[in-house]
């Protein structure tokens, strides 16, 4: 009976001793950068190489994915590694996700939807 006591004086509805993590969504623009983020492929990451500008200019400019705001740019990078390698995203990209504002909960929540819109994908090739 401790337990149903204890539980119950708990603020965030049982779970003691256990913070609940600030504000773990995203905007809905946040959103769209992370679906965009799906058709980036891995060689938006890098800076463009003298090859990449040959490319462009036998073949035409292709349009620049990155970001002018730095905390958007920060979430496409993170959201277009996970799409690429799922959770065992680099953690250069982590570090710069966190320092641009985002939280450790609104981490949980990318990789996770990332996570299960690729097993979902998977599944029905």
């Amino acid at each position: 009976m401790a337990f149903l006591q204890l539980a119950t004086l708990a603020e965030d509805g049982g779970a003691i001793g256990v913070k609940r993590a600030a504000n773990a969504g995203f905007a809905p623009v946040e959103w769209q950068i992370i679906q965009l983020a799906r058709r980036d492929g891995l060689s938006s990451l890098r800076a463009p190489d003298r090859w990449d500008r040959v490319k462009s200019w036998i073949f035409g400019e292709r349009a620049n994915p990155r970001l002018a705001n730095k905390r958007l740019e920060s979430l496409r990078r993170l959201a277009v590694d996970a799409w690429h390698r799922g959770y065992a995203v680099r953690p250069s990209f982590l570090k710069a996700f966190l320092k641009a504002g985002f939280n450790e909960g609104q981490l949980e929540t990318l990789l996770a939807s990332i996570s299960a819109q690729r097993r979902f994908q998977g599944s029905r090739s």
